[in-house]
Parts: C-alpha cells; structure tokens; sequence
C-alpha cells in the first residue's frame, strides 16, 4: 500500500527536478509522451496481465490508429474522391464478395469441390480487385501530388477520431484474433508480428491513403488546444505572460504543452478507472482465471477461445486510441517512425517494469520508461564524454566510444530491466 504513492511521488519529483534544473519545456513533453505510452502499456496490460496473449506486433494497431486522425480530421482533397473514390468502393466490395463465398464454399462444399472452387474464387476476385483498385488510386494520387496526392479526411472535430483510431484497431485484431486466437500462444505472437508489419508497411507504400513516407502535415488540434503562434499574436496573451516575466514564445508552448497534458490526463484516467472496474468484476477474475489454468477454466464452461478474443480486441482498441492521440499530439502522420524498437519492445519494457497485471504499475513503468529512453540521449554523449576526456584524441577506442553514445539508450533499458526483473521479478508495482 505504501510502495504505489512512494513510487509515484519519486517520479513526480524527476519530472518536476528535470523542469526546475533543465526546462519546463522538456519537462512536459516528457510528461504528455509518458500519459501516452501510459495508454498504451495499458492496453498491452489487458491482453498480457489479465490474459497471458503475447502480442508482439503493438506497433500495427498504434499504426493503424493513427491513421484516424488523417481520414477523419483533416479536410477533404478537392477531386481526390471524385476521381477514385468509386473505384475503391467498388474494390473493397469485390474483396469482400470474394472473401465471402470463398467462406461460405469452404463451409457447405465438399471437400473436392472446396479444392476446385476456393483457388479460383480467389483468384478471380483478386483480378477484379486490381482491375478497380489500381485505376482508382492512381487517379487519386495523381490530384494536387505535391501537397495531397491522397483522399483527404472528413473534416471533423479532432476528438472524434480518438474513438475512431480505437475501432480501426478493434477491427484489425478481430481479423488476427479469429485467425490466431484457437491455436497456441506462439502462433499468435507470430501473426500478431506478421500483421503488425503488414499494417505499417501499407501505411508507407500506399500513398493514396496517407501519403506513404511523403507524410501528412498540419493535422488540426483538440479542442480547446490553440495553436502557438495564435497565442503569440494575441495582445492579451502577451502582456500576461510578460507580467510572469516570460516571453511569449516560451509561454506559447508551455501553455500548449499543459493543455495537451490536460486532455491526455482525463482520457488516462477514465481508462484507469474503467480498467479497474472491470478487473475487480466477475470478468475480470474470469480472465485471470483462464491465464492461470485454461484448461481448468475450459472445463468449468469457459469459452476460452471466445474470452481471449475479447480482451485481445479490447487491448488492442486502447493501443489504437494511444496511436490517434499521438499523431494528435505530433500534429503530422509519418509511417517511416513506426518501428517495432519504438512501438513494441519499448512498451513491453514498460509494462514489464511496472508490473505486468497491475494497472498502475503499467502507467509508473510508462512515465518511467519514457523518462530515461528520453534523457538517456543526453546521458550517452555526456558520459561517454567523461569516460574518455583522458584518451588520446583519434585514438581507436575514444572514438569508438564516441560513436556508441547513441546507443546508450537501448543499453540503459536493457540494464533497467535486467535490474527489475532481478531485484523485484513481478515489477515494482506487482498484482496484487
């Protein structure tokens, strides 16, 4: 009981150290990042510590729900839908028929028929596919190329797109789940791989949707989040911030900054809330029930199978509202960033450290975690700066040391998480 308040008022006091002795600005990005990872290790948290599904491809569904905010919030490409935007309808339906009687012929032919009938439903639906799908998006690709080249979005409020995000992501890890969800736990850390970089290397190539790697800029703010550069033409916000002493640039961003961390905490906090609640119902020691002993839960009435969908579609729908928040808060779409190291290990970590099962400890490991993966940047040069101010300038060992620094980071979340694992195996806020 009292290990949680301590913890939490020690990472309160780095934050607020980091704010007093270095900037206030770097202080909340750290912050707004850590309530975001906090999501995030919160939903790895359902599906890992409620029950024991190991997904190893995060980085898809927080992919796949920061392409929300691009088709929902930003505004509509003029001619893009009217160029291609019946072709990709007409696409996806093929798809979808083709997929549907190869479904229902697997179901109700034999098997000699299913033999025959399913290839050639296939194939004929893909050729169907790619004679609308390739016209259509290179007719969309083709409108205002240097600055869109793309569908556009829909032109509404950004705080609709967070709900959103978590939906496209429900529906990808329902397509996984059903496919992997029935056979053992590795395959479904192989699928949950395979889709994840699957989801993002659609998102880099397929320029219609998102601008692939030309990346989407100016994605609109929140309400009530200003833009810097508004506040810094406003009189009155001036004049206040130079009777604080501070200059409108600086109190531009920090304002900014504590908006985000506003809406950030109240969306972190309604998660917690919700998590909790559904952690101490009959459900949720159900799910923990069937992480424990499946077979003991299976012969008790438990539709294994069923329940780990739904918590895999839950986790999963967090992760999704984690990604929507994130492009919100970077204010641009950039698929080339989404790397497993970033997007997957490194939450892993988070929930490790904080205590896979608990809550609270998912959002300590988060804040925590991302606090020294940022700082660690500025440790590495600076250490490795002490360590060979003695060596011989040019010598092979200085400068090998030199050009490790940027490694620092991956070495100090490897050494913190060989620490926890060694000194408190369950993480520093253990479930209960």
């Amino acid at each position: 009981m009292k290990r949680t308040p301590i913890l939490f008022a020690t990472m309160g006091l780095l934050l607020l150290a980091e704010g007093y002795f270095g900037s206030w600005n770097t202080a909340l990005g750290i912050f707004n990042m850590g309530l975001i990872s906090a999501v995030l290790a919160l939903g790895v948290n359902m599906q890992w510590g409620y029950a024991g599904l190991f997904n190893s491809g995060i980085v898809g569904f927080v992919a796949i729900g920061g392409l929300a905010p691009v088709l929902i919030s930003m505004p509509p490409n003029p001619g893009a839908f009217s160029a291609g935007g019946l072709g990709l309808i007409l696409s996806f339906a093929v798809a979808v028929a083709a997929l549907w009687a190869a479904v229902i012929v697997n179901r109700r032919a034999s098997l000699h028929v299913r033999m025959v009938a399913i290839p050639l439903i296939l194939f004929a639906g893909f050729l169907a596919y790619r004679a609308f799908f390739g016209p259509a998006t290179n007719a969309i690709e083709a409108i205002n190329t240097a600055a869109a080249g793309n569908l556009g979005g829909l032109g509404l409020p950004v705080a609709v797109s967070w709900p959103v995000g978590a939906l496209f992501a429900a529906g990808a890890a329902w397509v996984v789940g059903k496919t992997a969800l029935g056979l053992r736990s590795d395959y479904l850390a192989i699928a949950t791989l395979g889709i994840g970089e699957i989801i993002v290397s659609v998102l880099r190539n397929e320029e219609w949707l998102a601008r692939g790697v030309l990346n989407v800029n100016g994605i609109p703010r929140p309400w009530p989040v200003p833009r810097e550069v508004d506040l810094q033409l406003s009189t009155s916000f001036t004049e206040r911030a130079a009777s604080f002493g501070i200059d409108p640039v600086t109190a531009s961003t920090l304002t900014v900054k504590l908006l985000y961390a506003a809406l950030f905490l109240i969306v972190l906090i309604a998660l917690i809330w919700l998590a909790q609640k559904a952690l101490s119902s009959p459900w949720g020691r159900m799910m923990r029930a069937i992480r424990d002993n499946e077979t003991a839960a299976a012969a008790m009435g438990k539709n294994v199978t069923l329940r780990h969908l739904q918590i895999f579609i839950i986790g999963s729908a967090v992760c999704g509202l984690g990604g929507a928040m994130m492009i919100t808060l970077d204010g641009q779409m950039t698929p080339g960033s989404y790397i497993p190291l970033r997007y997957t290990f490194l939450i892993w970590v988070m929930v490790i450290v904080g205590g896979s099962g608990n809550n609270f400890g998912s959002v300590l490991g988060a804040v925590l975690i991302w606090y020294l993966y940022t700082k660690a940047e500025t440790w590495g040069p600076q250490l490795m700066g002490y360590i060979t101010a003695g060596m011989t300038d040019g010598s092979v060992l200085k400068t090998h040391l030199q050009d490790s620094a940027e490694q620092m980071r991956l070495l100090t979340m490897g050494l913190v998480m060989l620490l926890v694992l060694r000194f408190s195996p369950r993480g520093l806020i253990p479930e209960k």
